[in-house]
């Protein structure tokens, strides 16, 4: 059992790429027992790699957040190798891309069930660990996107504005035994969300679908902006590490000045006019021929 109060028990999920695998690599170098995990353990090279490159040290166990007896074991070696949790990073989730007549409901259900049920499943679990020793933090990665919503993301949208809710309640529920409940709102950055664990609609390539122009003009704006995006993901690492440390850190965290602009411009602004500038900034490039309007 670790006695140095400065070298924390972290748990993060989603640690095989983006801002897991940094968070974990970055936390690890600087003492802490880090457990990342995965829900693939043969994805786990380039975290091993990073934390190597770091000079860390970290245990890597699988854990899948859907699967409630992967997220048992993982709790119960904390349990009996440490016999508390400092902190929860929930950091898993993937994106899905799609209008919303061409969603399955398994797309749907998919995306709320990693996103948003992933994060109550692993929470449920540690907060027991946590409440006995009358303090900790959970770290939620949400998104800007849980604060307003664009088109072709109705599901990724929902998942995120569902996990803003649950943390705001349960900050409020878990306050009473000192655990801290964070969001962490990052924008967008080139990792991994865009690439492998990237989704797409049922319906998306159908070109029989009323959306079909549609979407092929957003893939292209949302993979051009995308490669052109400079910022670094070490910055959301970054921050994680300060909201660790932090005695007293605030219940949103925005990483990057664009996201923050819009945070506040939807808070701000009349509805009408935010909806606006949003229209304008997706779709001021789109082309009638690429939005038929004569398809059923």
């Amino acid at each position: 059992m670790p006695n140095d109060p400065s070298r924390k028990v972290i748990l993060i999920t989603g640690c095989s790429s983006g801002f897991g695998l940094l968070t974990a690599a970055r936390l690890a170098s600087r003492g802490h027992h880090v457990i990342a995990t995965m829900r693939n353990l043969n994805k786990q090279g380039a975290l091993i790699e990073e934390v190597h490159l770091r000079g860390g040290k970290v245990e890597v166990m699988r854990l899948d957040v859907t699967d409630r007896d992967s997220i048992a074991a993982v709790v119960r070696e904390i349990g009996a190798q440490y016999g508390y949790l400092d902190v929860l990073v929930n950091n898993a989730g993937f994106g899905m891309g799609g209008f919303f007549e061409d969603l399955s409901d398994e797309d749907i259900r998919e995306q709320l069930e990693v996103n948003y049920f992933g994060v109550l499943n692993v929470t449920r679990a540690v907060i027991p660990y946590m409440r006995q020793k009358r303090s900790g933090k959970i770290i939620n990665i949400s998104s800007v996107a849980g604060t307003y919503a664009s088109p072709a993301f109705s599901a990724y949208n929902a998942s995120k504005w569902a996990l803003e809710a649950f943390s705001e309640s349960l900050r409020h529920e878990l306050k009473f035994f000192g655990i801290q409940v964070l969001l962490v709102e990052p924008g967008t950055y080139r990792t991994q969300i865009f690439d492998d664990n990237a989704r797409k609609a049922k319906n998306f390539y159908n070109e029989n679908s009323p959306y079909f122009g549609l979407s092929k003009f957003l893939e292209k704006r949302v993979r051009d902006y995308v490669e052109d995006c400079h910022k670094d993901p070490e910055d959301v690492a970054a921050l994680i590490e300060k909201l660790v440390n932090s005695k007293n850190p605030p219940f949103r965290n925005i990483p990057d000045i664009e996201s923050q602009c819009l945070y506040f411009l939807r808070r701000l602004l009349p509805f009408s006019l935010f909806e606006t500038l949003i229209r304008k900034a997706i779709f001021s490039k789109l082309a009638p021929e690429q939005f038929p309007v004569n398809k059923a």
